[in-house]
């Protein structure tokens, strides 16, 4: 039977709910070069993993469903066990005009606030392992432009947990201005609460924490992230502003905002770079780097982190938020059945990655649910919320290897429907 949802917010759905300091080796020092990096996880029999196949078969008719209703027009899936991919599925096509096929491997999504994770927070955990970033140190030791008042005690922390009293967003384009302008809109912004007081998501409090990473590494995020995390993983389609020679191989997301362009406006104000948004990648480079959060922050015989540092960026803390990573409060995006251990986020274009230590389970799953569907207008959120969740669950239900194998539910998510019609 199915648990009820918990009533969330539109923001929260779809982009998330949202101690440690040690000398170590500059990950540049030490990193494989990217032809050596382990470009993909390879391909397994599910019952070499400890899973039904027949159950992750099931995940083919829920994405349909999907297509079907014009939630999106394509999606990739991949789930991932024991270090090896069990299903692996593109679905539909690019957007609703083509007959270019989505490829897993290749079709490349805008990830939106997978960003968070992906990006900012995995650069923040190899800065923490070099010993060059605090988390209980305030941001401004390493901003000093963002100071005064109440801001003198943000920590890097509160930034991390979305707890820093920033607000959600704010409107930081205006025109003919560039991105410095709007870098200066995101420190200039107030307070509208005490550091440390209340949750609220918040894309300004990533923002401001990818300036910190830039200011202590002197490079810009993308520049960063690419030879600490890409390059020695093999991640050699995740990147920002990724070239107009790649636009064929990239889902589109709204009509006006140019294939290959971030969706988010205050990512496209600071010029395509942001601590929040902005980031493009395919589900395959995911999946290894979901397998770099398994396996505690090593890749091969490359060591981006500690595995005391993943643990501690991942454990669950106030609010099912962990150190920039969400955690699983069994319901949402997560499903109904992943541990409490799990952890991952979610991206409003329609994306969404789940990794659940306690099983060696990766679920990653992307869509261009933005895009609109094909008779005009963007679906309601419900479809790409329910396709995730009973991918995930599905997942989920499909170890054997652990006991007694779990009843599906009696009805999947999408099958019911609810909320899948406008004004519904």
């Amino acid at each position: 039977m199915l648990r009820p949802l918990h009533f969330l917010t539109l923001a929260t759905l779809l982009c998330g709910s949202a101690a440690l300091t040690r000398d170590a080796t500059a990950v540049s020092a030490v990193a494989a070069p990217p032809e050596s990096g382990p470009a993909r996880l390879p391909r397994v029999a599910p019952e070499s993993a400890g899973m039904d196949a027949s159950r992750l078969a099931m995940i083919d008719d829920v994405v349909q469903r999907g297509i079907r209703a014009q939630g999106f027009p394509g999606a990739a899936v991949i789930v991932a066990r024991h270090g090896g991919i069990v299903w692996e599925r593109g679905y539909g096509t690019l957007d609703w005009r083509s007959s270019v096929a989505v490829d897993a491997e290749r079709t490349m999504y805008d990830l939106a606030s997978l960003t968070k994770v992906v990006a900012t927070t995995a650069a923040a955990m190899v800065l923490v392992d070099q010993g060059k970033l605090r988390l209980d140190e305030r941001v401004a030791h390493y901003l000093p432009t963002f100071s005064g008042g109440a801001k003198d005690q943000v920590t890097i922390r509160d930034l991390l947990m979305h707890r820093s009293g920033l607000p959600a967003g704010r409107e930081i384009s205006k025109r003919g201005a560039g991105p410095e302008s709007a870098r200066k809109a995101v420190l200039a912004t107030s307070l509208v609460r005490a550091p440390g007081s209340e949750y609220e998501y918040s894309d300004l409090g990533l923002d401001v924490m990818g300036f910190v990473i830039e200011r202590i590494t002197h490079e810009r995020l993308d520049q960063f992230v690419r030879h600490a995390v890409y390059t020695p993983l093999g991640m050699r389609s995740t990147m920002f502003r990724p070239a107009p020679s790649l636009r064929a191989r990239i889902a589109p997301t709204e009509q006006p905002v140019a294939r290959g362009e971030v969706h988010d406006g205050s990512a496209r104000a600071l010029g395509g770079v942001a601590g929040h948004a902005g980031l493009f990648s395919t589900a395959g480079d995911l999946a290894v780097f979901a397998q770099l959060m398994l396996d505690g922050g090593v890749a091969g015989s490359t060591r981006l982190f500690a595995d005391s540092i993943a643990r501690a960026f991942t454990k669950p803390g106030p609010g099912w938020r962990g150190l920039g990573w969400q955690t699983c409060p069994g319901d949402g995006s997560c499903g109904q059945y992943l541990s409490p251990r799990a952890f991952g986020h979610t991206g409003f274009t329609g994306t969404s990655m789940w990794i659940d230590p306690e099983r060696d389970l990766v679920v990653i799953v992307l869509t261009n649910w933005i895009h609109g569907r094909a008779s005009g207008g963007v679906a309601p959120a419900g479809v790409v919320q329910d396709v995730r969740s009973d991918v995930v669950d599905l997942a989920s239900l499909s170890i054997v290897d652990g006991g007694p194998e779990r009843p599906l539910p009696w009805r999947l998510r999408s099958e019911l429907q609810i909320g899948w019609i406008s004004g519904q």
